[in-house]
């Protein structure tokens, strides 16, 4: 919500600066985005007065104007705004001047003739096309009204104000408008608030004559009220006017939009204008449309009308989508002498729907879809009364047509002191409170320790003795309360999977890597890019009805292709090694019901320095070492097309397998513009933490020494290490502690074909020292179930 202070000091004056302003204002709960300061660019830029106008003689688009600026002589000026006449005032910059985005003004030369500086649009003095007025749109700014040549151009149009853009929170509609804003900040400074004069409504008036007005559907429009204003003259509005609509972010079009749009502005509630002569029958009908009828909005653009859509009809037609936008065919024109002004107030999720199924979003609709105060027409459409008169803008007839069978009735809310004070821990009076409430217009009734708060219409937000306490704890300020922590006697901790995530997230870290989040939505070409077969649980993708864009279509079933993207950028800005992991949910389509099914997994991903595949199973055995997953085994994998051939291996315990891990076959790393060897890893997180025991538990120090045995075996090259280990752990018995690899080798002294793999066998008994002839019988018993079932022999050295 865009709030110029100016127009805000007409309401309420907090007699501090812009910057002071702004920090109380946040601290009492309005959050602000942003602050504009208008007019400080602007230097040497005056107001002139266009001479004479004569075409260049080298050129079939420029003019050569005079101007009078105020200098004694006047100025040459070469111009192309073919809305260039004698007589007009316009915005010069001078030589030596400044515009907006730091543009400076010389002297120079357009086709052969001197240019002695510049002749200005809106937009060239720094407002945005979507603000500059209708009139001006296209060419130099024409100045309405009495200025001296050579006046300060930002002084004399008063230019020079600040602009304060509120970011409003869906349960504060009365604060989308400037009444509402002032509203706050009278609470916030203590200072009087004033409201807006308004034309009195008059009884018994002719309105009826005119128009009638049938709402069909009361549950979609509660309130609309119709008043009639004859004589119109379609003009353009005050300068006063069009500054503060531009300031706001609208566009002035003429006097009866601008005071329209001025209104709802001002007081947060939409107004629309229809031309009266294109209203036929003299009816005004509100009903819903059939699905598939045609209507031409404001816009130009014909669209096609789901069913259900609230619509404003005449007696034959339809002239407006309700709480969206109006229809070409009743549009306000240079010609139109009488009009029918709407103050209605239309159901908010109806509008939603509507402008969300028509891809259009107005003004209107977004108050509607937050929710207007019905009691808030009456008082709206008597201030477009009221300007219209004021500005000459036309004659208001008497009386009107106000259709609202079901008036809101709201009690008090029941808000008790010391509750108060116990939940924000002070020791307020209850005089204190009610100070406050009464300053954000609430009345305050009842006694003792019970008071009988009643809100205001507009404040639709407050239901409950919570909410009276936010109003009481955000005007007396945040920053005065206490620090204090919550009292209570719940013993919960964190939950377990939770745990185990911060766990493995303190473990990675700690091993170098860098921690991602990216979105949850994947393009569905991702499960191409990683050759995911045909058929697959990874291409079960949950598509996306309304999705940001093609990338984004689907909820991600692998978090390898986001961790993919954030490595090849990587490489994309010359970073020679990157190592990061991301823990989070994968989503697959799930027949048996409507909503997905959803899986915790994570993903690690490394290339450069000294990386390989070793390195990165090293840190995942580093990983499950932490987390007490014990029994993992690593077994090549052939079949997954995503990595390289013989350099991926599958991750399995008890059975089931918990991922994949190995090295980024070449063609899928250049697809996604990753410059090294990359390796990766996925794992179903939920399968790791279901293993997971981070009990400690205690094992004493042993009593007898043990013996120690190295073995070498030549083996056939299509043996793995796992199926060798698998039969030394069976075969030798309960004496054995310990089996591990420490060489394999492959050499001049192997025959093709075969390898050499040593393991290191460590024996022991906790009951007594064992001996060599002991241990002797072991190893030749596992050298046996070797050769049996394997064809190992043992190598000679």
């Amino acid at each position: 919500m865009l709030v110029p202070l100016e127009w805000l000091k007409q309401y309420t004056d907090a007699g501090v600066d812009a910057d002071a302003f702004c920090e109380k204002m946040v601290m009492s709960g309005s959050n602000i985005e942003s602050v504009t300061r208008y007019g400080g660019e602007l230097e040497k830029v005056v107001v002139g007065r266009i001479l004479s106008v004569e075409k260049h003689g080298n050129s079939d688009h420029l003019l050569v104007t005079r101007v009078d600026a105020g200098l004694g002589e006047p100025l040459q000026i070469i111009t192309g705004a073919p809305n260039t006449f004698a007589g007009a005032l316009v915005p010069v910059a001078l030589p030596g001047g400044s515009l907006p985005g730091g543009v400076r003004i010389k002297k120079g030369k357009l086709r052969g003739m001197e240019s002695e500086g510049m002749l200005c649009s809106a937009a060239e003095l720094g407002f945005a096309d979507k603000v500059v007025p209708l009139a001006h749109k296209d060419g130099i700014w024409i100045l309405e009204g009495d200025y001296a040549p050579g006046e300060d151009f930002a002084e004399a149009l008063r230019l020079r104000e600040v602009t304060v853009d509120f970011e409003i929170t869906p349960n504060r509609p009365d604060c989308l408008s400037i009444i509402g804003m002032a509203r706050e900040a009278a609470a916030v400074f203590e200072t009087p608030l004033f409201y807006p004069e308004t034309l009195p409504h008059r009884e018994g008036g002719k309105a009826r004559e005119y128009i009638d007005v049938v709402v069909k559907n009361p549950e979609l429009c509660p309130r609309y009220i119709a008043r009639i204003a004859a004589n119109v003259r379609i003009k353009q509005s005050p300068w006063w006017m069009q500054k503060r609509l531009m300031y706001a972010g609208m566009r002035p079009i003429n006097n009866i939009v601008d005071i329209s749009n001025y209104v709802m502005l001002e007081y947060g509630h939409p107004i629309h204008a229809f031309d009266i002569r294109n209203i036929e029958g003299g009816k005004i009908i509100v009903d819903t449309a059939e699905e598939g009828r045609r209507f031409t909005t404001l816009d130009g653009a014909e669209r096609v009308l789901p069913a259900d859509t609230l619509m404003i009809n005449d007696g034959v037609k339809a002239v407006a989508v309700a709480g969206v936008m109006g229809g070409l065919n009743s549009e306000i024109r240079d010609d139109t002498a009488m009009i029918l002004i709407e103050a209605a107030n239309f159901n908010g999720d109806s509008v939603r729907l509507t402008s969300k199924k028509l891809g259009l979003r107005t003004e209107a609709s977004s108050r509607y879809e937050k929710g207007v105060d019905p009691g808030l027409a009456e008082e709206a459409v008597e201030r477009v009364c009221f300007l219209i008169e004021q500005l000459g803008a036309g004659e208001m007839i008497a009386g009107s047509v106000d259709v609202y069978p079901d008036r809101e009735k709201r009690g008090p809310i029941p808000a008790r002191v010391d509750r108060v004070n116990r939940v924000l821990g002070t020791g307020m009076k209850r005089r204190d409170m009610e100070d406050i409430l009464k300053r954000l217009e609430m009345r305050v009734a009842g006694s003792g320790n019970v008071m009988e708060v009643l809100p205001p219409s507009v404040r639709q937000d407050l239901r409950a003795e919570e909410d009276v306490i936010e109003e009481i704890a955000r005007i007396y300020g945040y920053d005065r309360l206490e620090t204090t922590l919550p009292k209570g006697n719940s013993t919960a901790g964190m939950p377990a999977a939770r745990g185990f995530t911060e766990f493995a997230r303190d473990v990675l870290s700690g091993a170098g890597y860098s921690e991602i989040q990216t979105y949850s939505f994947a393009r569905p070409e991702s499960a191409e890019w990683l050759n995911v077969p045909e058929g697959a649980e990874a291409r079960r993708f949950v598509r996306i009805l309304n999705p940001l864009g093609d990338e984004n279509s689907a909820m991600r079933t692998m978090l390898l292709p986001n961790m993919l993207e954030t490595l090849g950028r990587n490489c994309a800005r010359n970073i020679e090694a990157a190592r990061a992991y991301e823990i989070g949910g994968v989503f697959f389509r799930d027949s048996g019901g409507e909503l997905p099914r959803e899986r915790r997994s994570m993903a690690v991903g490394a290339y450069g320095g000294s990386m390989d595949f070793y390195e990165l199973k090293g840190v995942l055995e580093i990983l499950f070492g932490a987390m007490g997953v014990r029994g993992v085994s690593y077994e090549a994998e052939s079949g997954n097309a995503a990595f390289h051939p013989g350099r991926c291996a599958r991750i399995s315990r008890d059975g089931g397998v918990l991922g994949v891990m190995g090295e980024l076959h070449p063609d899928v790393a250049e697809k996604y513009g990753i410059c090294a060897r990359c390796y990766v890893c996925e794992l179903d997180f939920g399968a790791v933490i279901a293993g997971a025991d981070t009990m400690s538990y205690y094992k004493p120090l042993p009593k007898y020494p043990a013996v120690f045995r190295d073995v070498a075996l030549l083996v056939d090259e299509r043996v793995t290490v796992k199926s060798i280990e698998t039969v030394i752990k069976t075969a030798a018995g309960k004496n054995l502690e310990s089996l591990s690899l420490f060489d394999v080798y492959r050499g001049e002294q192997v025959p093709d074909g075969m390898k050499s793999a040593a393991f290191n066998l460590v024996y022991r008994s906790p009951e007594r020292t064992l001996t060599d002839e002991e241990a002797a019988e072991d190893c030749e018993r596992v050298l046996d179930a070797l050769r049996r079932e394997l064809n190992a022999v043992l190598r000679e050295v």
